[in-house]
């Protein structure tokens, strides 16, 4: 491989670039090459409609994947849980580096926690999925909430409970923690409450196919910030995705913990701790945004040792779901 810079795709968010600019670091250590930041604007970005307005799915990364294909950029960074299930054949899944924790996470006034929020409170999310899980425990649970839909950054989002708008908001752990800004978390969700979207926490790197000899060479540079636990968890929870037919703005949740690396969410080496990490359980859920109905299963199964090992247990559960009524609980899908 040449000297010369790699040009890194990635959003202008806040959050995107700080997770680009981490991953340009790791990129640049196993290349030996700079890496250089290119900013592109997606759809996403620049439509203030709701996600589920809009069809969610790919509305954060097409435009990175067609400068990809034009050979604008050499790669491009995203969040694992904006990707479509279908992948491109002129793209390749270059890597899956571990993952940060999973859960979301509550911003609330005054330090409360979930559980502590006065009657009526009022809690902003731009996720259906977060909607229907929170609603769903609140009702078991005797809480009595409003979740708002919203959009926009991180900055917007806790701007509404800085400002008496909302009680709270629902943010996701990892980008929390990307921006530096984990300290401002009131309370964690347990993945019990609320199961993250599928590739919650994980980051995708994404390159052309390996058509000429250089496209080939960064495809097995890449691969060396690859994890195998983190892509086998993600692939089994994206297969539950695809299988049920559901986009990224649909109430699906998803996740597949490796014991005993699940809990807590921090990565420890299972070698030095004299550790094997043989079971994957997936669990998933399906609701109505307002809380009424859930189907929610797990399955557990030796870790997937092969890409179609992953799928199959996404399948398997998904399988099951769909047999409880899932595809009832979705409204419109989005394919």
């Amino acid at each position: 491989m040449s000297d010369k810079a790699l040009r890194l795709g990635t959003r202008r968010s806040k959050l995107a670039m700080a997770q680009s600019g981490q991953m340009a670091e790791a990129v640049s250590r196993v290349t030996g090459r700079p890496v250089e930041l290119v900013e592109i604007t997606t759809y996403g970005d620049v439509s203030r409609a709701h996600l589920a307005q809009i069809g969610g799915t790919g509305v954060f990364v097409t435009a990175l994947r067609d400068a990809l294909v034009r050979g604008e950029v050499d790669f491009a960074v995203h969040s694992l849980k904006d990707l479509p299930t279908a992948q491109p054949e002129e793209l390749a899944l270059a890597a899956v580096p571990v993952r940060e924790d999973p859960r979301d996470v509550i911003v609330a006034r005054d330090a409360l926690k979930f559980t502590d929020l006065p009657r009526g409170a009022r809690i902003g999310t731009g996720s259906p999925r977060r909607m229907a899980q929170l609603n769903a425990y609140a009702r078991s649970h005797g809480l009595d909430i409003e979740t708002v839909p919203i959009r926009g950054n991180v900055d917007t989002r806790i701007g509404y409970v800085r400002d008496g708008e909302l009680d709270a908001v629902v943010l996701a752990a990892a980008g929390m923690s990307r921006i530096g800004r984990i300290d401002e978390v009131t309370d964690f969700l347990s993945v019990d409450t609320v199961l993250p979207a599928p590739g919650q926490g994980a980051l995708a790197i994404e390159c052309r196919a390996g058509n000429t000899a250089q496209d080939a060479a960064l495809v097995a540079a890449l691969a060396e910030l690859d994890d195998p636990l983190t892509r086998a968890a993600v692939t089994a929870e994206r297969s539950l995705l695809a299988a049920l037919e559901a986009g990224c703005s649909a109430p699906v949740g998803a996740l597949a913990d490796l014991p005993p690396l699940s809990a807590p969410f921090e990565r420890r080496d299972p070698q030095a701790d004299g550790q094997i990490v043989k079971e994957m359980r997936l669990r998933g859920v399906v609701g109505t945004t307002d809380g009424t109905a859930l189907v929610q299963l797990s399955t557990t199964g030796p870790v997937p040792e092969t890409h179609d090992g992953a799928v199959a247990l996404g399948r398997e559960l998904a399988a099951e779901m769909l047999a409880q009524g899932a595809a009832g609980l979705m409204g419109e899908r989005a394919l």
